[in-house]
This record gives C-alpha cells, structure tokens and sequence, in this order.
C-alpha cells in the first residue's frame, strides 16, 4: 500500500526537465531581486506539476490579446503582467468577464494607460489573458525561508480577497 502511494506521488511529480524549467523561473527572479513570480511565471510551475489552472496567453498589443481570447473563447479576464504590480487590482490591472474581442481591445489599452498611471516606471511584459471559469475558488500558494522557521508554505483565499480577508495560514514545508 505504501509503495503505490509513493510511486503515485513520483509520478505526480514533476518530471526533469519541468524541474529544470521551474528552476530557471526561480532563478531569473531571484537574479532580478523579486521575491514574487509573474501569473505566467506561476503558470508555469504549476504546469510542471500538473496543477490545473485555467487557459492563457499573454498579449503585446491590443490585437494579440483579442486573437488569443477568440482562441480560448469568451468570457476572459484580462489582467497587468509586470513584476513591479503585484497588487493588479490595486492598480487597475484587472478587468473580469470581458465578451467580445473589441471589449478586450480596448480592456487592453485601458489596463495599460492604469498601469502606467499606477506606476510609471513599472516594467510591463504585456497582458494576460485568461480563461474566465465560473465556480471554484481562487487560492494564493507561495513559499517564504523564515529565519526562524525555515521554508514556509502558505496557502490562502486569493484575488482580492487576499487583501481584504488576510486569510492565509503558514505551515513548514517538508524537506
């Protein structure tokens, strides 16, 4: 019984080249003195360890993000992807339930002009466009080496609702 389970847990598991990608992501940022991963950074980790998340692309220009959201169909969530925003609803970088390709034509343009607003020499990779699901329940996941603790999991309601609520708890990861 145990060895399935465990050969269940390693084939879960991200395989090596996922890993090694997954390190790179946390590397670049580390190198770049961030202590938070961009939405498709995350996406990314979580692909590599078959964690579902939703459909999504990250758009350069008005025209992009509407092709991409014709693709992954409507509605779609736009939001800011700038390492200097964490805090995108904050700022104005975000914008939810958008049904058409010119509404996210001009969503694109706007959660630019509130982004640049926001922050004006904040770095901007583009916007992403994502899959608006209905139901479930958005969650925050992230990790922390504390100097007292060690590594940290933390784990908690996401999206605005991480602000608002502060409903996140932090437990000492495995080693």
């Amino acid at each position: 019984m145990a060895e399935a389970a465990l050969k269940q847990r390693e084939s879960a598991s991200a395989g090596t080249g996922q890993k090694d990608a997954v390190r790179k992501v946390l590397d670049k940022a580390k190198a770049e003195g961030r202590t938070s991963l961009t939405a498709p950074e995350g996406k990314l980790v979580c692909d590599a360890y078959g964690i579902p998340v939703p459909k999504e692309g990250v758009a350069n220009s008005a025209q992009d993000a509407a092709k991409l959201a014709d693709g992954m169909g409507f509605p779609v969530v736009l939001k800011i992807v700038s390492p200097d925003i964490l805090h995108k609803t904050e700022a104005g970088g975000v914008l939810v339930g958008l049904k058409s390709a010119d509404e996210v034509s001009k969503g694109y343009d706007t959660i630019l002009a509130n982004a640049k607003k926001y922050k004006a020499d904040a770095k901007i990779d583009g916007v992403q466009v994502q899959q608006m699901l209905k139901g479930g329940t958005e969650v925050i996941v992230g990790s922390i080496t504390d100097g007292s603790f060690g590594k940290l999991v933390a784990f908690g309601l996401g999206g605005v609702l991480v602000e608002i609520l502060k409903d996140i708890t932090f437990r000492r990861a495995r080693p």
